[in-house]
């Protein structure tokens, strides 16, 4: 205990050894078991279909799903979830592996800009901080483009905010790193790549009055580095697809923010609470850090701190505002705030007050949410998680709770990290295991009917879905029929003659009787139709706890 109580208190390490250590603590808690459930519907079925189809294809430009064309999003995470199943197959292991990896290098980069910002200890307890907030982790081992985002747009706002050191001797490196990861985040999740960092550095310039940085900040040469990197997919995928413009920056951005399109409506506060659980346990000390930060801004590191205030502020705020909210998306302000909630606990262990209150108001909400786990599944019949599931989380909330009111009442500072970061991590880890069976029960896509698709269909087989499910086509490894609502394909289906592939349910039964080999993944209910309206008699190939797999021979 005293070497690690040492290696965390100490002001000079290894910066190798320190990330040596980072990585096998944090790459195992992102990488095990990372492919041992099923695909989650309906984004991991999405997010591996398209880039199985771009390397079926062999076409990286526009991108497909479904076999339509898809513009929702930009490519890079397609590129790197093709790239992770060019070398790890066609399986979940591998589409899951660039957001975790990426969720990796954030922390990585976390340490790496507190060091240089602050100091070892600083860094070293920022980087714990992220990788031990249990959303931050959890959502890291889904197949989701805001982890990619997340990656690229800290990596950007963070290089600037080392370049902008007065005293930084490798300015034009991390400037130039600065445009480069700009410009991936764009082809990450679009315009808000650039708008983020940008509202970020603007708002620092505007406060602080550094407005002399533009002068430095190598905009001649920046530039055409951004544009060299983000440009060249957007000026191809447009000359390839005229309706791509309208599609993607007027429908997938203006009004995705600005109205209620997309269905995504929450209210104003909605991230409040969906960061103070998903940053749990730090996200307790998370205002005290920034009301310190404030009242220190005109101090020695002022500057820095206002720095990671705005960055944190207004991608919060812009998110907020949006009429389209997920999730997901409060992802990018994880970094920032464990840099600040770091540096609180970096000064408390050099003599400052150690913010008791907020440490037993931890410690008391962590003991009472271990007893409602612990409570959960016996109260709610359609619970995610099994007794035994639920009473291991509450167990770990509860335990965490207790020693975390133990040494605040003791005024141990680093004990109190160490405790919150092990419980943390601990909490991710056996999250995963407690909820993630009980998700892919009701979520996950029927992956082992889809796959039986492969040895009952042949060329001129017609494979059906009663109701799109994301992932089938991906088990499937083929193109489906769409029987029923379209979704997010309504976009792709009115490109072209799409007409056999996009059918009503009505249509179905006129299918089924074609004489045509059919197979259907259909839900049980969806059957009992089926059979009332046709005579041809159905063979069930397979069943699950959701959906069948029929055949009409």
């Amino acid at each position: 205990m005293q070497r690690i109580m040492t290696f965390f208190t100490a002001r000079i390490n290894s910066a190798r050894q320190d990330l040596l250590v980072l990585l096998v603590i944090f790459g195992t808690a992102f990488f095990q078991f990372l492919g041992k459930f099923p695909l989650m519907e309906p984004d991991e079925g999405r997010y591996s279909e398209i880039p199985r189809e771009m390397l079926e294809s062999g076409d990286f430009i526009t991108p497909m799903l479904n076999y339509v064309k898809y513009f929702e999003k930009p490519p890079l995470h397609y590129w790197l979830n093709a790239l992770s199943m060019s070398i790890f197959g066609e399986n979940e292991f591998a589409v899951r592996f660039p957001g975790a990896l990426c969720g990796l290098l954030s922390v990585l980069l976390t340490y790496h800009f507190g060091r240089k910002l602050f100091g070892r200890r600083e860094g070293l307890f920022a980087a714990v901080i992220l990788g031990s907030s249990a959303g931050f982790l959890i959502q890291g081992r889904i197949n989701l483009t805001d982890m990619t985002l997340t990656f690229c747009m800290s990596a950007a706002i963070g290089f600037f905010l080392l370049a902008s050191r007065p005293d930084e001797k490798r300015k034009g490196l991390y400037y130039y790193q600065f445009y480069i990861f700009c410009a991936l985040a764009v082809l990450a999740k679009g315009l808000i790549g650039l708008v983020l960092p940008g509202g970020v550095i603007f708002l620092y310039l505007l406060i602080c009055r550094r407005w002399t940085l533009l002068k430095e900040m190598r905009l001649l040469a920046g530039i055409p580095l951004f544009l060299a990197v983000a440009a060249p997919w957007f000026v191809l995928v447009m000359q390839r697809n005229p309706e791509f413009f309208q599609f993607f920056f007027i429908h997938e951005h203006f009004q995705r923010f600005l109205t209620k399109v997309h269905g995504r409506y929450q209210p104003i506060w909605f991230f409040i609470p969906i960061l103070l659980l998903t940053m749990l346990p730090w996200s307790f000390f998370a205002p005290q850090a920034i009301v310190r930060a404030w009242r220190r801004r005109k101090e020695q590191e002022g500057d820095i701190l206002l720095f990671l205030i705005i960055w944190a502020g207004f991608i919060f705020l812009f998110f907020s505002k949006s009429n389209s909210k997920l999730i997901p998306y409060i992802l990018p302000v994880f970094p920032p705030l464990a840099l600040l909630v770091g540096h609180l606990f970096d000064r408390v262990l050099d003599g400052e007050k150690l913010p008791r209150r907020t440490a037993l108001l931890a410690g008391t909400v962590l003991v009472l949410v271990g007893c409602a786990c612990s409570v959960y599944p016996f109260v709610t019949p359609k619970a995610y998680v099994s007794g035994l599931s639920g009473f291991a989380v509450g167990a770990v909330f509860f335990i965490q709770g207790i020693v975390t009111i133990f040494y605040a009442r003791q005024g141990a500072a680093m004990s109190l990290f160490l405790t919150l970061a092990t419980g943390g991590l601990l909490l991710s880890l056996v999250g995963i295991h407690a909820v993630f069976p009980g998700m892919a029960e009701k979520k996950a896509s029927s992956k082992e009917l889809s796959r039986m698709v492969k040895e009952y269909a042949g060329p001129d087989t017609v494979v059906v879905s009663a109701g799109y499910e994301q992932g089938f086509p991906f088990y499937a490894g083929r193109r489906v029929v769409i029987a029923g609502g379209m979704g997010e394909l309504e976009f792709g289906a009115k490109i072209g003659d799409q007409s056999a592939w996009f059918i009503k349910q009505e249509q179905l039964p006129e299918l089924w009787e074609s004489g045509r080999h059919v197979i259907v993944l259909i839900k049980e209910n969806d059957l009992a139709k089926l059979k009332t309206l046709t005579r041809t008699p159905v063979r069930v190939l397979g069943q699950d706890v959701r959906k069948l797999l029929i055949s009409n021979r």
